[in-house]
């Protein structure tokens, strides 16, 4: 019997590869590319020490002033490399994840936070990406954004300082910026031993600072790989005006600075109150966070990880820096999840980690790995269950489906399908506050007075929405203000990741698997999990808001004459989602989406004139799926015993 090493090789193979590491390690030129010796499959090996591996700090200067104290900011570089390298002279890539989180929130499931030693050493790095990744020959460099933790400056919220506390250090990695080894005065430090190869990772905050980043189109950004980030940042407040939240940046700024910042920075606050009022108007604040404007400078590749039913982090947010990214060649890849705010670490990590390996690899290291060929897309159908897709969105989507809505049988309970409504029907529905969007679904065949709902007849075969959509909308107000939601349903009976449950359709579990070396004070081991599912009968998988107010300007608001009609388009959420054969896919329109928008100052009943509505969908498989006539459908049961709908609560207003 052949004996094989958990990686599937002869003991002889693996002596081969690491005495082959090892006379590479000898030939290559001082100031040579250091890359792990590859494998058999072409992946850089663990071969360097992790438990001898240098750890330092750095500050670097980023040459902005941001708390106005008369000197530039210095922001803290904590930097774990291999020993060997450095050594020898040879130049390596880097890992980089800049955060705000790192004192004051952690990372990861665990929510880890940066330790250091009595020598002040940083000791502990949170997630795997050191315990992995150094072995095989790149450094992990983890930066405290101005104004948190050990860095100097100010929080603005996904600003200048925000996005300027990494550009500087991707700049020092190249020899571009200045760096130092001590907060103020100090000596001049230089990142001699990096290749200036650097790639940013990170989920929610980090990730949006990677976005933004990538934005300026600094040279040596070779890749990001944003997960459940931010794009625009008004997006995260506001959707067309709607609030979001009751809250604005100034309370994640406050959130996140460290206690000394919090003195220093009242100036920086004041200008983020006063930017972003609650008025939902857009601000030159918010023109300064707009990341998907500048997509076009972007140069480095981009791996997207977003959850489909992520609600902190709405998938607008993937959805339109996809698209502006497509429009200028960027190259790029996308996983879908069907979790909320998750890091794939957590709902798919044997598969995760590797695919990861393969991208730095490729983009950091230079291997020709194939990574680049791949299939552009993995999307999680149902929970744990993956499929891939060449291109995203799926072809011939592009040219969009339109969806109209008609009359039913009964008030609020309508049809949906290609024929036009005739001139004059309505459907009417009254505001209510307290009501949610999985309140509307699972009543969709009911007359309530809060919706208006729409179905098709079961499907006849699978119907795919894969990417964007938009429905237009004419609507009456009876008041001043008017809110309205948007929202696309699948009727039918289906196990779904309980995406509103604590873990956001995961279960912790208390087994550990390790990624990578440990050493005292940074373990490779990490909890497991598992997927937290539920049995629903509906699913909400895409969604959209808007304030009434801005149907002339999508930037700006204006009050509302009661008894006029107004046609507004309202932005559905990027997705994608199957909508079985035998199930019926629902539009629903209504007012504040309880826990998800704030409602309007007033609460308005609204007319909606059907022949002037319509459901612009991006659908693979219409024509046969929707070859039935469409009829309305009616049951007195609603929701089957027992079985309830995800209720999403309303998010924790920041962005980890």
């Amino acid at each position: 019997m052949t004996i094989r090493t958990r990686l599937g090789r002869t003991p002889w193979q693996a002596f081969v590869v690491a005495a082959t590491a090892a006379l590479l390690a000898v030939l290559l030129p001082p100031g040579g590319v250091a890359q792990a010796a590859p494998g058999a499959s072409g992946e850089s090996r663990p071969v360097y020490s992790y438990d001898r591996a240098i750890r330092e700090s750095v500050w670097v200067d980023t040459r902005i002033d941001g708390d106005s104290d008369g000197r530039t900011d210095r922001v803290a570089v904590d930097i774990v490399r291999p020993r060997e390298p450095a050594q020898q002279g040879r130049r390596i890539p880097v890992i980089m994840d800049a955060s705000p989180y790192y004192s004051c929130c952690g990372r990861g499931n665990e929510s880890q936070k940066k330790t250091y030693g009595a020598d002040g050493r940083p000791v502990q790095f949170p997630l795997f990406y050191d315990n992995y990744f150094v072995p095989r020959g790149y450094a992990t460099v983890l930066v405290d954004l101005a104004g948190t933790n050990h860095s100097d400056g100010c929080v603005d919220v996904g600003g200048r300082s925000d996005v300027q506390s990494a550009k500087a250090v991707v700049d020092w990695l190249a020899g571009r910026a200045r760096g130092y080894d001590a907060p103020t005065g100090g000596k001049r430090v230089a990142a001699d031993w990096s290749n200036g190869r650097t790639g940013m990772i990170g989920k929610s905050y980090d990730g949006t600072v990677a976005n933004g980043v990538a934005a300026t189109g600094v040279p040596n950004l070779k890749t990001i790989v944003p997960i459940g980030a931010i794009s625009s940042w008004y997006d995260y407040y506001f959707s067309q005006g709607a609030p979001l939240y009751d809250s604005g940046p100034e309370w994640l700024s406050d959130y996140v600075e460290s206690p000394a910042a919090r003195t220093r920075c009242a100036a920086v606050q004041k200008q983020l109150v006063d930017g972003a009022p609650r008025t939902g108007d857009w601000t030159d604040l918010w023109d300064a966070r707009d990341y998907v404007k500048d997509a076009r400078k972007v140069k480095a590749s981009v791996f997207v990880v977003h959850g489909m039913q992520d609600l902190n982090v709405r998938t607008k947010h993937f959805g339109q820096w996809w698209d502006a990214l497509a429009k200028n060649g960027v190259e790029r890849k996308i996983w879908l999840s069907r979790t909320g705010h998750v890091d794939p670490f957590d709902f798919r990590r044997t598969d995760w980690v590797p695919a990861l390996h393969r991208w730095f690899d490729h983009y950091l290291m230079g291997y020709e790995n194939g990574v680049d060929r791949a299939p552009m897309a993995d999307i999680e159908r149902a929970p744990g269950e993956w499929s891939m897709d060449r291109v995203w969105p799926a072809p011939g989507t592009a040219a969009r489906t339109t969806l109209r809505p008609g009359k039913g049988e009964q008030p609020g309970v309508g049809v949906l399908g290609t024929k036009p409504a005739p001139p004059g029907a309505t459907e009417t529905f009254t505001d209510d506050p307290k009501l949610s969007e999985t309140d509307w679904a699972a009543h969709a065949d009911q007359p309530t007075a809060a919706k208006a709902a729409f179905s098709t007849a079961p499907l006849a075969a699978p119907l795919r929405l894969s990417g964007s959509g938009k429905v237009t909308v004419t609507a009456t107000p009876s008041t001043a203000t008017a809110h309205l939601s948007a929202v696309l349903v699948d009727l039918g009976p289906a196990t779904v990741r309980d995406y509103a449950g604590e873990g956001e359709g995961i279960t912790t579990l208390d087994r550990r698997t390790c990624w990578g070396a440990s050493r005292d004070g940074d373990s490779a081991c990490f909890k497991e999990t598992a997927p937290d599912t539920e049995k629903v009968r509906q699913t909400v998988f895409s969604r959209g808001w808007a304030d009434l107010g801005t149907y002339a300007d999508p930037h700006k608001g204006r009050p509302l004459t009661p008894g006029k009609p107004y046609t507004i388009t309202v932005d559905l959420a990027a997705t994608d989602h199957v909508v079985p054969a035998g199930h019926r896919l629902a539009l629903i329109v209504g007012g504040t989406d309880a826990g998800l928008i704030d409602p309007p100052s007033t609460r308005p009943t609204l007319a909606l004139d059907l022949s002037r509505t319509k459901a612009e969908l991006p659908l693979t498989g219409a024509t046969r799926a929707l070859s039935g006539t469409p009829k309305a459908t009616h049951t007195e049961a609603g929701p089957l015993a027992g079985l309830d709908a995800p209720r999403p609560g309303r998010p924790v207003p920041d962005a980890r």
